[in-house]
């Protein structure tokens, strides 16, 4: 495994955390200016890992192309497996296909689904999660691992705290989310307190495209398509 080169000393560290600002800043400028011109678009988040003749992968396919027949583009994390599954829904559907990749050690690399002027990328996360929460209109969540949490979590934060408008959240799958929804509601909210019940309500929870485009329709019927901040 390789071992990271540890700075010598606090002027160093000092130094590389100044110039890194001025990196942080042109991630956030080519990401506003490239993203400030996609369109309402939907992101669609999910495991790297999940392969092409899995269910979820064919499901995201499916969800991305209806997303689009709707009228609205797709973002995703620009790698393999749920992403993939995104970007190529979009694509054959001749929508918005919209990639923001992250430099990872493992897993992650560009699908070919992506628009070639569409694709972003990135080294910073938190960078890439404005980016994903600024430009989306909703968020569809899939089957996934720690990075679906935590895109997940983020925009749920945002929205109960009102940091960003209510945007529609909705996880795909049943039997991979009930579990984690039980405990939020057993734990946090019944046991513990640590939440309201009308945050429940932020989140909602379906098997089927049909019932991810009603939810998106629904919303929009009453709300505007705009930024979220």
């Amino acid at each position: 495994m390789r071992k990271e080169r540890r700075p010598k000393n606090w002027n160093e560290i000092k130094s590389n955390d100044s110039w890194a600002i001025f990196k942080i800043m042109g991630e956030f400028v080519n990401g506003y200016e490239k993203l400030s011109r996609i369109g309402p678009c939907v992101s669609i988040f999910g495991s790297a890992r999940t392969k092409p003749d899995h269910k979820y992968y064919k499901l995201a396919e499916e969800i991305a192309e209806r997303i689009v027949d709707h009228g609205y583009g797709i973002i995703t994390g620009g790698g393999p497996g749920i992403m993939e599954a995104g970007n190529k829904g979009a694509h054959i559907a001749g929508g918005t296909s919209v990639g923001l990749n992250i430099e990872l050690p493992f897993e992650q690399h560009d699908n070919p689904y992506i628009d070639t002027d569409k694709s972003l990328d990135f080294d910073y996360f938190f960078v890439r999660k404005v980016m994903f929460v600024k430009y989306s209109q909703g968020f569809v969540v899939m089957p996934g691992g720690f990075g679906t949490l935590d895109e997940f979590f983020e925009a749920l934060t945002l929205i109960q705290t009102k940091k960003i408008e209510r945007f529609p959240i909705i996880l795909v799958g049943t039997e991979f989310w009930s579990g984690l929804l039980d405990w939020v509601k057993n734990v946090l909210l019944t046991a513990n307190n640590n939440i309201s019940e009308t945050d429940l309500e932020l989140v909602h929870i379906v098997d089927s495209a049909d019932e991810v485009i009603q939810i998106l329709d629904d919303f929009y019927k009453e709300f505007r398509l705009s930024p979220n901040f």
